[in-house]
């Protein structure tokens, strides 16, 4: 009778091994040395919101197979975020504003990127690289040329994901290309 209180739930499981695999990969000294991205907390959220709508648009291929485990996937990084907030001393009050922003930005960034994929064959990836310079590099113009190169990187991962059978990313096996 109780073991359906404590029946696992393997959806759940399979896009926290995906989202701890997003996690390692976003956290590659090479984003911070080789492409410029900013060691800070926004540019840390930056790029796991890259690589988590990495992920999200590769699942997008095949929605009716995926729809669950993407929906795993995203509440697990707002669950994260929100322990995250937390966890460096975010007042209780403004945690669910902060996240409902953070969710915001989530999905002008999803759309964003989406349509900077769509667009490269036709644009030689600007309009990524303006989409990454405007959300992960928040505009510096600093960083200017780094956003180039980090849609490079972008669109390769992007082709690696597609290379790897819907079933094995739904399940938790996933591994990104090098950085």
């Amino acid at each position: 009778m109780f073991s359906k209180f404590f029946k696992r739930d393997e959806v759940a499981e399979a896009a926290r091994e995906t989202y701890q695999t997003v996690i390692r990969q976003a956290r590659q000294p090479d984003f911070y040395t080789r492409y410029g991205v900013p060691d800070t907390l926004d540019g840390r959220f930056d790029l796991l919101v890259l690589h988590t709508a990495l992920v999200l648009l590769r699942l997008q291929t095949d929605r009716a197979e995926s729809e669950r485990f993407s929906q795993a996937l995203f509440d697990t990084l707002f669950v994260d975020l929100d322990q995250s907030l937390r966890e460096i001393g975010v007042s209780d009050m403004s945690v669910g504003k902060k996240v409902k922003q953070m969710g915001k930005a989530f999905y002008g960034r999803l759309d964003a990127y989406r349509l900077g994929l769509e667009a490269v064959e036709g644009d030689d990836g600007q309009q990524l690289a303006d989409a990454l310079q405007r959300n992960l590099y928040r505009g510096s113009p600093e960083a200017e040329p780094f956003s180039m190169p980090m849609a490079g990187y972008v669109v390769r991962q992007a082709a690696h994901l597609d290379t790897i059978p819907l079933a094995e990313v739904v399940s938790g096996n996933l591994a990104f290309a090098a950085a």
